[in-house]
């Protein structure tokens, strides 16, 4: 099988080309690398049967052209992280709106089937957990910045089911929750690697607000096998899926295991989100998935524990600055 994956340079691009290729399907990446990294991908670009392009999702050719060669399609470029989506909204909503249109309607043309990544922050500020895929998604006001990701991708959705039952172009929703593991970069706020790396060069472990919001992280080798389970499926098209772990834990906990595991001598600080993320930032008080649709389709459970999840990402970053050509084993 031949397997698109537009930012495939990403953290979870680049485990989810390391499966395919794995089991000896074709890979091509394309990314332009804006948040994404070469490093991710550098010890796949001898592999056979692997290519990358270097552009943007928004270049409609070169989309139309990739999405062409390829039997399936993942379109997992977006623009990611709470600190990116606060500095950079314009960003946000162009990327993730536009990049959609552009691979849905190259994908339109030959009803080639197209797996999108939403995320877990549509359902922003509902207290109806564990969430849903068939629950209400409450979103703050339009004045928060912060709500322009959920609602970009939120767009993501209605398109793509728009699709699906118009046009009977076969695609599968998928809504992210916190993703960690190897390669995952701290740079646009992603909380795990920041306090991983805060707490093994001795600096504060910084929690925004109180640290009583919680919530749930998958590692990447979980979620890559559900998205190569819900691809395979033919039963998975024209849904929506929660992927995710069930394993809650507030933020100051997941600080406290951090400095536990590395044995750390840190402090762990609050930050005020004001000093964080400016004047007026919302967050979200809980964020956890109900599984019970995709485990029924697929079988899908989670098999790493937060703590393995931890450990494993604490030696990738001590094992820095090899580590981000260090494929980590899949889930399967």
């Amino acid at each position: 099988m031949r397997v698109l994956i537009t930012g495939g340079a990403g953290f979870i691009g680049s485990h989810l080309a390391d499966a395919y290729l794995g089991r000896g399907d074709e890979v091509f990446v394309l990314d332009d690398l804006s948040t994404g990294s070469i490093d991710n991908i550098r010890h796949l670009r001898d592999r056979r049967g692997f290519h990358y392009t270097i552009e943007s999702v928004h270049h409609a050719p070169t989309v139309a052209e990739l999405v062409d060669q390829c039997d399936v399609v993942f379109h997992l470029a977006a623009a990611v992280g709470v600190k990116l989506i606060v500095e950079s909204p314009v960003r946000t909503i162009e990327t993730n709106v536009h990049g959609a249109e552009v691979v849905l309607a190259a994908a339109n043309k030959k009803k080639k089937k197209v797996l999108v990544a939403s995320t877990s922050e549509v359902y922003g500020l509902s207290e109806d957990v564990p969430f849903r895929e068939d629950g209400n998604l409450v979103l703050g006001a339009t004045s928060k910045g912060r709500w322009s990701y959920a609602c970009s991708k939120a767009i993501d959705e209605f398109l793509a089911l728009a699709y699906w039952r118009e046009r009977k172009l076969p695609t599968v929703l998928v809504r992210l929750f916190n993703t960690v593991g190897p390669r995952q970069t701290g740079q646009y706020g992603m909380v795990v690697p920041t306090f991983v790396k805060q707490a093994l060069t001795g600096r504060p472990i910084t929690i925004h607000g109180d640290g009583s919001q919680s919530r749930c992280f998958t590692d990447v080798s979980d979620v890559v096998a559900a998205l190569v389970g819900l691809m395979d499926h033919p039963d998975a098209v024209g849904e929506v899926y929660n992927v995710g772990s069930t394993e809650e834990v507030t933020i100051r906990q997941l600080a406290e295991r951090v400095k536990a595991i590395t044995g750390s001598a840190s402090e762990i600080v609050s930050i005020p989100y004001e000093q964080a993320y400016g004047d007026g930032f919302e967050d979200m008080p809980r964020r956890v998935p109900d599984i019970a649709k995709i485990h029924a389709l697929i079988g899908y459970s989670p098999r790493k524990s937060l703590d393995q999840i931890l450990e494993g990402v604490v030696a990738y970053f001590r094992d820095a600055p090899t580590a981000p050509t260090r494929p980590s084993p899949i889930a399967g």
